[in-house]
């Protein structure tokens, strides 16, 4: 499914020679996965290990080990990573682990891409060296899980801000109710269609028309374009809501946490 867009990429099948993974621009080869033949029984063991969850005291170790494994494996002529990726959070998702805010730290990977590839250039070293620690590994992992997560948290308490701010707006300027949902969707840079204002809140082109007028009226929205392909988007005041209530705030380190938790209880002992 992910390559069979290009048949020269053999989707579905095994690479059937050597593979490395070259770092661009520099063109410099940071990893060298095993031979060809050894890839189907490494594959096998990778399966068995995945069912093993009866001994591996978390799921998210073992989705971030089986994630791990096929990356260093490389078992594909293309797309390994993004298998990897996906493997991950289907092995959490396997455990009913399948809230998205929890399963998967794709958009977390993407913020972090150069984390990512050095710490799987440090873990593997170069080639399939299967003895390494992956301890480094797995930390990295659920650092990203917290902070995914964390993140995730503190956007719903972003746009939970936003909303109130828009409905006090909105009844300040005695708009309908209805309207907040395009005011929220401008606010957070998202276009406003007639068609879709109109299908959320199952109105009439002629209603939906004078709610958009009106909201531009109020200074809130800006036409862009004409006719069928005008949309509309948020204005200065819906901009100054957004960074108002914008939170730009990382993540904290859990580890980090932990250990200035443990130091703190440490000094709190009797002497």
């Amino acid at each position: 499914m992910m390559l069979n867009y290009d048949l020269t990429k053999l989707p579905g099948q095994w690479r059937p020679g050597s593979i490395r993974v070259v770092r661009e621009p520099s063109n410099q080869t940071v990893y060298e996965g095993p031979d060809p033949d050894l890839v189907p029984g490494l594959i096998a063991e990778l399966v068995e290990q995945i069912h093993s969850h009866d001994q591996v005291g978390a799921s998210t170790v073992l989705a971030a080990m089986a994630h791990l494994n096929l990356a260093m494996i490389h078992p594909f002529r293309d797309g390994n990573g993004r298998m990897a990726r996906a493997l991950q959070t289907l092995v959490l998702t396997r455990s009913n682990i399948i809230s998205p805010v929890f399963c998967s730290i794709e958009e977390w990977l993407g913020h972090n891409m150069e984390a990512y590839y050095a710490i799987l250039g440090d873990v593997g070293k170069g080639r399939w060296h299967p003895e390494h620690d992956a301890l480094p590994w797995v930390r990295f992992c659920l650092v990203a899980h917290y902070q995914q997560a964390a993140t995730l948290m503190k956007r719903n308490i972003v746009i939970g801000r936003v909303w109130a701010e828009i409905e006090e707006l909105r009844k300040r300027l005695g708009l309908p109710e209805r309207t907040e949902i395009a005011l929220m969707d401008a606010a957070f840079k998202y276009k406003v269609r007639n068609g879709r204002y109109r299908e959320v809140n199952e109105i009439s082109d002629v209603v939906a028309s004078r709610d958009l007028k009106r909201m531009c009226e109020a200074g809130l929205l800006i036409p862009v374009g004409e006719k069928r392909g005008r949309y509309y988007v948020g204005d200065k005041p819906l901009k100054d809501i957004r960074e108002r209530c914008a939170d730009r705030t990382r993540a904290r380190n859990p580890y980090d946490l932990v250990e200035g938790r443990e130091r703190a209880a440490q000094l709190s002992l009797p002497v």
